[in-house]
């Protein structure tokens, strides 16, 4: 019905109609022209018996095996060498059916050349009129004044380069004029792609743009890595010409065609990092059909776990976050996207063990991701307490509660900062790593996932860096060696899920993020990416480490060994674990020591439990500067007495 309606419309049924007037037309005339042809315009009066018989029979046949093959429904303008192919195979079929029926049925004596003339002259017809159609088509659009057609040169004479070639031929919303081709394989130049030249490498960049008058590059190489993509952002800044990127086919899928998928060259395209290839299965299995939990659900990483998860039809969704506000708006976007899978919004604190216990229980996951933490890390250096009751006792809290109402599974989100930590934040996961894998009893399975910085999270450099630039500079770095592991938010979420899949009880599981990056290279490629020059338009200051930070971080440290797992992009580590007996002793300790508000004291004890934890210089000024005051308000007393 539905295509019934839309071929009935009055454009369908002019286009329809055009179609088979054209050939009808092209059938009727090859047949006479072969007449024609093969008596040299002399057409004996004795043959017209078969001129009438033959053409009235090659019409009936080839409207007959054309409807069939559906040749009469393709769209012209479209015309490409697959319907040029199928347009021979449904003329042959004509003309082989039409030769029978003449044979069996035609008068004798019938010319045996007229097959071969009209089977040429027909598919010559037939397909001329789809070829002028499409060359009439293609000429409109590129004298159209409607817009100003930017003269471009294509990086990548692949694949993906030819298919953007034929886009920007066939698609009027691409304002661009194809001058040619750029590729780093030298033995290409020269070469022509739909008469479209090869020009010559990225290292003649400059020269052709300027010769040829180029006003943009398009970079037709979705598989290019992030050294090649740094590569050849700097090639078009260095011969000032703007520069834009198409994607890989699985978002050009996703995203319906080619054409609204031309976009900026993002920073993401700049890691040096794989592509991802999850086992779709094993996660399903793991998630489908289960009620799963996110703590920290409005936030950057929580947010996209929830709808990471709802791609595998879980029985729900339990949205557990402190911050009204944003749980409000992650709640109406699952709601909109994800109908078919229950969101159910729970505002609470991971501190309060009766909150979360009365949440465990109404809901009864199986399932549990513990993004819920403070990350900044400066910040915490300041706010050692709370870092210790949120991502310690918080976590405590929600690992025994989980316990207690059946949670199968419970997958905390960790860092690389937990790696030989220098920082409050840092050394907090890793003993929140720590109790986790003491907590392992063969009942609910703990897991830890460890990965490093995210782009676009809230508080990421990226942001800032955005910022920055908007306002005129300058660009603020720490260190002009400072590096670290990036991942795009959907990435780190999706490894998340591969890894809680594939993991057993008691691991930390390390996803693979790549090459560390230099984030003063951060900088200078967003600032390109902006369209200005590093140190010119805008300045790069540098600032000193911040109190926590350190140069270089790590995924797992000397002390833990690493096995692989099932995913190539998972490695797990097993490192030391406290005793089971000392698990309640020093988790006590901890609480006292937060109740008290000793930070002496709870240096101490982070040190002792971590052993390789390295505080700042600012925690330990304060630490020890808290422990003189307090002796010297000792002593005071003391002395009063």
């Amino acid at each position: 019905m539905r295509r019934k309606l839309r071929n009935s419309t009055p454009r369908g049924v002019l286009r329809r109609t055009f179609i088979w007037a054209a050939h009808l037309t092209v059938f009727a005339a090859s047949g006479v022209l072969a007449f024609d042809l093969r008596f040299d315009f002399r057409l004996p009066a004795d043959c017209g018996r078969y001129l009438l018989f033959s053409t009235a029979l090659w019409m009936v046949v080839k409207t007959l095996v054309f409807r069939i093959a559906k040749l009469d429904r393709g769209l012209w303008e479209y015309f490409a060498v697959g319907d040029m192919i199928r347009l021979a195979i449904g003329n042959l079929s004509a003309s082989t059916v039409s030769c029978a029926l003449i044979l069996l049925f035609g008068p004798a004596g019938f010319p045996r050349s007229i097959y071969i003339l009209d089977l040429l002259l027909c598919f010559t017809g037939t397909a001329g009129i789809r070829l002028g159609i499409w060359l009439v088509r293609g000429v409109l659009l590129s004298e159209s004044p409607a817009c100003h057609r930017k003269r471009t040169l294509i990086y990548g004479a692949g694949s993906a380069g030819a298919t953007l070639l034929k886009e920007i031929g066939n698609n009027p919303r691409l304002a661009y004029q194809a001058c040619g081709f750029i590729d780093d394989d030298a033995a290409k130049r020269g070469m022509r792609i739909d008469d479209v030249p090869v020009l010559g490498t990225g290292q003649a960049l400059e020269s052709i743009v300027r010769d040829r008058r180029i006003e943009m590059i398009l970079i037709g190489i979705p598989s290019a890595s992030g050294s090649q993509m740094t590569r050849i952002l700097g090639l078009c800044h260095d011969a000032g010409v703007k520069c834009k990127t198409v994607p890989g086919l699985a978002e050009i899928i996703e995203a319906n065609g080619l054409a609204g998928q031309i976009r900026e060259v993002a920073v993401e395209d700049l890691l040096e990092r794989d592509s991802i290839h999850l086992e779709e299965s094993t996660i399903r299995l793991a998630i489908e059909g289960k009620m799963v939990l996110v703590t920290g659900a409005a936030g950057s990483i929580g947010s996209e776990l929830c709808r990471q998860v709802a791609h595998y039809r879980p029985a729900g969704i339990v949205g557990f976050e402190i911050a009204e506000s944003p749980l409000f708006e992650i709640d109406l976007e699952m709601q909109t996207r994800f109908r078919e899978v229950p969101f159910h919004p729970e505002v609470g604190n991971i501190q309060n063990r009766a909150r979360l216990e009365e949440v465990l229980r109404r809901y009864r996951p199986r399932v549990l991701y513990h993004a819920a933490a403070y990350k900044h890390v400066p910040l915490m250096e300041t706010h050692v307490f709370e870092a210790v009751e949120n991502n310690i006792f918080g976590t405590y809290n929600l690992a025994l509660a989980a316990a207690e109402c059946g949670v199968e599974e419970f997958v905390m989100l960790s860092t690389d900062k937990a790696v030989h930590p220098t920082s409050v934040m840092g050394v907090t996961k890793r003993v929140a790593e720590l109790l986790l894998q003491c907590l392992q009893n063969g009942g609910t399975r703990y897991i830890m996932v460890r990965f490093g910085n995210v782009l676009g999270s809230k508080g990421s450099v990226i942001p800032i860096f955005k910022k920055q630039i908007s306002e005129g500079g300058p660009v603020t770095v720490t260190h002009p060696d400072m590096r670290r592991f990036f991942m795009t938010i959907p990435e780190a979420c999706q490894l998340v899920l591969q890894a809680s899949a594939i993991a057993e009880g008691g691991q930390i599981c390390v996803l693979d993020m790549g090459q560390p990056v230099k984030i003063a290279d951060l900088a200078k490629n967003l600032i390109l990416l902006s369209g200005m020059r590093p140190d010119e338009d805008i300045k790069i200051e540098y600032t000193g480490i911040r109190p926590g930070e350190k140069l270089y971080e790590e995924l797992s440290s000397l002390m833990e060994d690493t096995v692989p797992s099932h995913h190539e992009k998972v490695r797990i580590f097993v490192g030391r674990e406290m005793p089971d007996v000392e698990l309640l002793s020093w988790v006590r300790n901890l609480q006292r020591i937060c109740t008290s508000r000793d930070i002496g004291r709870l240096l101490i004890a982070l040190k002792e439990i971590v052993t390789d934890y390295n505080p700042s210089v600012e925690f330990l000024e304060r630490a020890v500067g808290a422990r003189n005051r307090t002796q010297a308000a000792v002593e005071l007393s003391y002395g009063d007495d």
